[in-house]
């Protein structure tokens, strides 16, 4: 194991314990409250939401059980996570042009509600995790999927006010793009950021923010 496998420091690394247990519980709390919305109200947008939650809820869980283990460790996990928020994103795509081809209305009230319940959840998440975005790649992909849920949540509510204006399904698709070009980019730096670590070329640790 190599010299820099333990270099977190303890008070740092049991704050951290806390605040994904935290966010962990939002996440996977989101996923069941979002869902149940999303297909009531045939968003395709809020349906991908609620599935990034899910997969965030799982990040979380992946990341508290590798916290203290080795930087190879990180990294993979990191790896797993990177290649999941690509398939996401590919999931999302398939999703709209679905919706594109039913021309299905979404319901807006719906969307614009629960859009602003999963914003008020992820900003929470995103402020509990700033302090750690400059850790491994590991913690990069975490801050990463909080930041991108925030960006998410902003969009399915713009989308939600353009069906309601327009009164078709297109904003609901056109927030969908948004959403799955922000996981496939975060994809491409998580899994660009894992494979470095793993090639023993990065030994950044766990360490608060500035």
């Amino acid at each position: 194991m190599s010299g820099h496998c333990h270099h977190h420091d303890a008070p740092t690394t049991a704050r951290l314990r806390r605040v994904l247990i935290v966010v962990l519980i939002i996440n996977a709390g989101m996923f069941a409250v979002e869902i149940t919305a999303g297909l009531a109200a045939k968003s395709v947008s809020l349906q991908a939401d609620a599935l990034d939650f899910l997969g965030d809820a799982a990040t979380y869980a992946i990341t508290l059980f590798v916290l203290t283990m080795s930087l190879r460790w990180r990294a993979g996990a990191a790896l797993l996570k990177g290649i999941s928020m690509g398939l996401f994103g590919l999931f999302v795509i398939a999703a709209a042009v679905w919706q594109a081809i039913t021309g299905t209305l979404p319901g807006f009230e719906i969307m614009g509600t629960i859009g602003f319940a999963a914003l008020t959840a992820n900003v929470v998440c995103a402020l509990l995790l700033i302090r750690f975005r400059e850790g491994d790649s590991n913690m990069r992909s975490v801050w990463l999927c909080s930041r991108n849920d925030a960006i998410s949540n902003v969009a399915v509510m713009i989308a939600a006010a353009g069906v309601f204006a327009t009164d078709t399904g297109w904003p609901d698709i056109a927030v969908a793009a948004v959403m799955a070009t922000l996981a496939l980019t975060a994809s491409w730096q998580v899994v660009r950021h894992a494979l470095e670590e793993l090639r023993g070329g990065d030994t950044v640790t766990v360490s608060p923010g500035a």
